[in-house]
């Protein structure tokens, strides 16, 4: 379920309840720190193979939004043109329901990605160790703002969608579970340097920060989550996290 809904990868889901939910939304954290990694080599290769820094990132970029479908961005897209409408909570989801894109999605794309490839494009030119670790730290980091996003006392801004489906399963000891693997992730920046560690340890705290002003803002506009809340912290937290990783690296 992981797989399926967090990837463009075909998979066949066995089992489909609330209980595999919560798993899913745990196990999208190394999932995502698998992806990051991945994405942090392709930038590196490109920059080996004569490719700019920033154009080797924004290739890297571009291939997490195909392998994801670019679903996060999406809801990143939804998200900003509900709350910016001004709207009460049933007209906002209502705007955020809508196939197009208005003037808030499009700039908040704009400037999300943006964020997202010259950090990493910084990264790379720290190194590659910087930029793998960097990545899959930042990409984990997106990840784990959707399982804090759905420990209990969260809401569910419908009453159906993936919002309602995932809202309130993942248990305290899971929730804290993914939060050591994304500590993890950021330890293994010791092979590099520390300020490698340093720069993911800081990124995933201000990734963090970042996604749970952005979740406590939904929640109280909208009444709770839906899918296209949870993109939009998927992406929010994974451009702090890379922005803040590539201040901090560069401090070193």
């Amino acid at each position: 379920m992981a797989v399926g809904t967090f990837t463009v990868l075909p998979v066949r889901v066995e089992r489909a309840d609330r209980a595999a939910a919560g798993w899913a939304m745990f196990w999208a954290v190394p999932l995502g720190a698998v992806l990051g990694a991945v994405l942090g080599a392709v930038a590196v290769a490109g920059s080996a193979l004569g490719l700019a820094d920033p154009l080797a990132a924004l290739l890297a970029v571009g291939l997490g939004a195909l392998l994801t479908r670019a679903l996060h961005l999406d809801g990143l897209a939804d998200l900003a043109d509900g709350l910016g409408s001004g709207r009460p909570a049933e007209d906002a989801l209502t705007v955020m329901r809508r196939s197009d894109i208005g003037p808030f999605g499009v700039v908040t794309l704009v400037v999300v990605l943006a964020a997202q490839v010259l950090a990493l494009g910084q990264l790379v030119g720290a190194g590659p160790g910087a930029a793998v670790v960097g990545a899959a730290a930042a990409w984990s980091v997106g990840r784990l703002a959707v399982t804090l996003a759905c420990t209990p006392r969260v809401p569910s801004a419908r009453s159906e969608g993936l919002g309602a489906w995932v809202a309130g399963t993942v248990r305290l000891p899971l929730a804290a579970g993914a939060c050591a693997i994304v500590a993890g992730v950021c330890a293994t920046g010791l092979f590099t340097s520390p300020w490698a560690t340093a720069g993911c340890a800081a990124g995933a705290v201000a990734g963090l920060s970042a996604a749970g002003a952005l979740l406590r803002r939904s929640v109280r506009r909208l009444g709770g989550i839906t899918g296209d809340v949870l993109g939009a912290l998927v992406e929010s937290a994974t451009a702090t996290a890379l922005v803040v990783a590539a201040a901090v690296t560069a401090w070193g």
